[in-house]
């Protein structure tokens, strides 16, 4: 049996536990069965080729599982280093590892004793196993992290938010620069600086430079086809290149000199803005000094909301690990050019037995996936394998990267600074989830459901007189809202009457359950909800982690006709019976504290305006109703901006520029001559004859 996979994508791995142990010293005297891969860590990520140990194997281990089928495989594997995948009968990846031997590191789980329950779990629902020998253990590290990632086995650690970072950006490919927001793949020529903790610590930052720099930080098109300066020139926070307000040559030097600001060279610059600031002022010239006053007033605004500052760490992460509860918190904070660029706390899904090394150091391999990696990397705990990791590392990034755990000094200061954080991160989690939990116990009560709620989805509706319809789905679970399931609906029925809240409902539903259906059926049917028993402690609910795909509950904001619309498609689907839908009415004269639920065989209802299920409930229905307003929001202003050249085809982002730069509007375009269209650079003359075809024959 052997499968082809691909990646574009290398990532690091988590490093195993007790699995580590070499308890064999059998040698590999056959090899048969394996193909040994001799290309890069990257291409090895693109082309997998594994190998279920020898085909005679596969018709003698259907029937075995567990320890005897792993010994099976065990007879037969070499003493290379690679990595190994686990499955269960239902074909789902338990666990992916990595080995420097595969025979001595796969012997370890036939031994049948001597594991935790973790590992002894995940041992008796093996029912096969698949290999592939790699070069080096490097690159079974490599190999190992971004299986992971991919696969997300229900047994290794997990990175469970893992958004790409934003970085600014001060773009290379116009005639002048401007300064942007960038996140993504890096496609775009020009300097990128980061990565920053969060969007809104760019946003804030580049809000500052702009006062300190004066560039720009519009669109291109917009600067392209500007005949006089915009308010930000106005209000003094950009220079106005557009219109030729500063040459060229001057408007370089601004440039020049945010990036010294952003490559840490911070103090030069204001050093040689005070410089310039004294000439003015004994000059007697009080406007350009009071200009230069301003800058450095908002360089050093940057510097006070940096917190700390390091003097001895030029550019490193540090991070730091705290457990409770059966939860652990990392910190992360980044130090970029010597300065602070903020912090991101992250909750990896792992079982509560690993230890904090073992959590930490499996985090890390995997942070890194598609994150540059600096040159110093501090961590509060020593982690296994440190230097196999720092090694994969420095092959990913291209170059040296170092690996300490300080014992003094400033870089101690900075991870006894992130661990503190990490503790009260942790511990207002805990008191966040433990209150959650208790009111899924008792919203269940309330509703007198079977089951603890595992997954709450709620549902609104949000359009104009029908126009931009879009449908919002919010997920709420024991650890509050999970942003990262959010979900939306641009409503694509011609047949919908416009502003028929039911039909749009209708379409919804259909949509998000159809798709269910097809891509988790086997999870609704393994994955019951748990029964609400007594005695459960909070603690016990916290560790289980576990995060269905399949709802529990779904609250839909309307009345019995909303709720009677889902139900009828939950019935044509044949799942009317294994999902819960609850509507949420609008009081007496729409007022909050008076709503109405609908359950399906009760009579409708209210809740006391006091009761706290009614504040949870409200809460949800309320974030629902801000993301779909938000999503209509975004989808009528994208609307509203689109321009009549995007509906002209062949015409991208750089002839529509070309265009745009030539005429100026695109109304100005639309009553262009062919013949002046057809000077316009990049614009062959079959397409300027398209483009005038277009606007003459609406």
């Amino acid at each position: 049996m052997t499968n082809s996979m691909n990646s574009t994508d290398i990532a690091l791995p988590e490093n195993d536990t007790e699995e580590d142990i070499l308890l064999s010293n059998d040698s590999g005297d056959d090899d048969e069965g394996f193909t040994e891969e001799t290309s890069s860590a990257a291409e090895l990520a693109s082309n997998i080729r594994w190998d279920s140990a020898l085909d005679e194997f596969d018709a003698s281990t259907q029937n075995l599982s567990g320890p005897d089928v792993i010994n099976a495989f065990v007879k037969k594997l070499p003493n290379s280093p690679g990595v190994y995948r686990m499955f269960n009968g239902e074909g789902d990846v338990l666990y992916v590892g990595k080995a420097k031997s595969l025979k001595k590191r796969v012997s370890n789980y036939a031994r049948g004793q001597g594991h935790s329950n973790r590992i002894a779990r995940m041992i008796r629902e093996t029912t096969t196993m698949e290999f592939v020998v790699t070069r080096t253990e490097t690159e079974a590290l490599l190999l190992e992290a971004n299986l992971i990632k991919r696969l997300r086995p229900r047994f290794n650690v997990l990175l469970r938010d893992d958004k790409s970072f934003p970085y600014i950006l001060i773009s290379g490919d116009t005639r002048a620069p401007g300064i942007f927001k960038h996140r993504g793949a890096r496609s775009r020529k020009g300097e990128y600086y980061g990565p920053f903790a969060s969007a809104g610590a760019v946003t804030r930052t580049i809000s500052v430079l702009e006062r300190a720099f004066l560039l720009r930080s519009c669109a291109d098109s917009m600067f392209e086809s500007r005949t006089r300066p915009c308010l930000l020139h106005q209000i003094k926070r950009c220079s106005g290149p557009c219109t030729q307000e500063i040459s060229d040559e001057d408007y370089a030097g601004l440039v020049r000199e945010a990036k010294a600001f952003l490559s840490g060279r911070s103090k030069a610059v204001q050093q040689q803005m005070r410089d310039a600031m004294t000439a003015a002022s004994e000059e007697l010239d009080f406007e350009r000094a009071a200009i230069f006053r301003d800058r450095l007033s908002a360089l050093s605004h940057i510097q006070s909301h940096q917190g700390i500052n390091p003097q001895t760490v030029d550019e490193a992460d540090v991070f730091a690990i705290h457990q409770e509860g059966g939860l652990a918190c990392i910190q992360v904070f980044f130090f970029r050019t010597g300065q602070n660029w903020g912090n991101r706390a992250y909750f990896p899904k792992a079982d509560p037995s690993l230890s904090a090394a073992e959590v930490l150091g499996a985090f890390i391999t995997q942070f890194y996936d598609n994150k540059p990696c600096p040159q110093l990397i501090l961590l509060s705990e020593n982690v296994e394998e440190k230097e196999l990791l720092g090694e994969a590392l420095s092959a990913s990034a291209g170059r040296r990267v170092t690996i300490n755990v300080p014992q003094r000094g400033e870089k101690k200061d900075l991870v006894d600074h992130a661990m503190t954080n990490a503790r009260e991160t942790l511990g207002r989690r805990l008191a966040e989830t433990s209150s959650q939990a208790r009111l899924l116990k008792a919203m269940a009560e309330t509703f007198e459901l079977p089951f603890v709620p595992r997954r709450i989805e709620v549902y609104d509706n949000s359009h104009i007189m029908g126009t931009n319809a879009v449908g919002g789905m919010i997920v709420a679970g024991q650890e509050g809202f999970v942003k990262n399931q959010y979900r939306k609906f641009n409503i694509r029925s011609t047949d919908i009457t416009p502003g028929d809240d039911f039909g749009m409902m209708r379409e919804v539903i259909e949509r998000r359950f159809g798709r269910l259906i097809k891509d988790h059926m086997n999870e609704l049917e393994t994955q019951a909800p748990k029964a609400l028993t007594e005695g459960e402690t909070d603690a016990e609910e916290i560790a289980d982690d576990s995060f269905p795909a399949w709802p529990d509950v779904i609250l839909i904001d309307g009345g019995q006709g909303q709720v009677g619309a889902v139900r009828d498609i939950l019935t044509q689907l044949g799942i009317n019976d294994k999902v819960i839908s609850i509507g949420i009415a609008k009081g007496v004269d729409r007022e909050a504290g008076r709503e109405r639920f609908f359950v399906s065989g009760k009579p409708s209802f209210t809740l006391p305006p006091r009761d706290p299920v009614l504040y949870f409930i409200q809460r949800m229905r309320d974030e629902a109703h801000r993301f779909a307003i938000g999503t209509h929001r975004a989808k009528r202003k994208k609307e509203m901006i689109k321009s009549p050249l995007d509906e002209i085809g062949g015409i991208g982002p750089s002839r529509k520029r070309a265009l745009l730069h030539e005429f100026g509007t695109a109304k100005a375009v639309a009553g262009a001559a062919l013949a002046d269209l057809r000077k316009v650079e990049g614009i062959s003359e079959a397409l300027a004859q398209t483009i005038y075809d277009h606007f003459r024959d609406q």
